[in-house]
């Protein structure tokens, strides 16, 4: 299975985000991607930077016009696509990722299930933990979970989803320069070797107001090994995974199998 990163920055507008989105979703096709995913909020500046930020208009439905044009992009390029929406559902907001297949259909969403509350992450203001938790989505290349950004930092997100028996793990995320770049790697590559599951991190780029994005997208194997990692410019980032390996490695190195449930708080 080929995978792209769409390593983006902020355009400026839900409208030249969403082109651009379009556009990655062709360019990756052409270049025979099975599955394009996409960053954090990918079609709005950060606005969880902000503690009071006015975002009036940034929700989307999943039955909104946006979400419904990624849906015929996929069916018209062939292509799965990941994309993350401010998602507005029964009268709640989420940060939201979803899953639609390469015939257009949805197949799923996974909503952030830990919302942080810091400094340039006033994500509390803005999102509601999610009211179903974590999944995992029957794909034609096999099972794959999605971790929203900050979920990642707790270790139960991941294993859960290998529980469940990804194949991969993909993670739409907002990482800057002034965060821990090298920590964030071996935090996957730690997770992916301990849970035998592939891990795929897609970050954006650029500088909105006070926070200059890292870019750093970077794709890992269920070794732990580094597939491949990007620098910190705009561009598509283009991973080759062996979705069968996860489950092969899990059944001759069986540290999930071998776990003493009975004794853990």
């Amino acid at each position: 299975m080929r995978i792209a990163l769409a390593q983006m920055k902020n355009d400026g507008t839900i409208k030249e985000n969403m082109h651009k989105s379009i556009e990655l979703m062709r360019e990756a096709a052409e270049k025979k991607a099975d599955l394009i995913l996409f960053p954090e909020v990918q079609l709005t500046e950060f606005f969880p930077q902000y503690e009071n930020k006015d975002v009036t208009g940034y929700s989307l439905s999943a039955k909104s016009e946006e979400v419904y044009e990624f849906q015929k992009a996929c069916k018209k390029y062939g292509i799965i696509a990941v994309p993350n929406i401010y998602l507005e559902e029964n009268g709640k907001k989420y940060d939201a990722s979803i899953l639609i297949d390469a015939d257009g259909q949805i197949n799923g969403t996974q909503k952030m299930v830990h919302v942080a509350q810091a400094k340039q992450f006033y994500e509390q203001s803005y999102y509601t933990p999610s009211d179903d938790g974590f999944k995992v989505f029957d794909t034609e290349f096999g099972k794959i979970g999605i971790v929203v950004c900050f979920d990642r930092h707790y270790p139960e997100s991941i294993r859960t989803e290998a529980l469940m028996d990804a194949d991969l793990i993909l993670i739409p995320t907002v990482n800057t320069k002034s965060e821990p770049s090298e920590m964030f790697e071996w935090e996957l590559r730690v997770q992916a070797f301990q849970n035998s599951v592939a891990i795929a991190m897609c970050n954006r780029v650029g500088t909105e107001g006070n926070m200059h994005f890292s870019g750093e997208s970077i794709v890992v194997d269920a070794n732990g090994e580094v597939i491949v990692k990007a620098d910190d410019k705009e561009q598509l980032v283009y991973a080759d995974i062996d979705m069968a390996e996860s489950k092969i490695i899990r059944g001759n190195r069986p540290y999930t199998g071998l776990r003493k449930t009975e004794f853990y708080e």
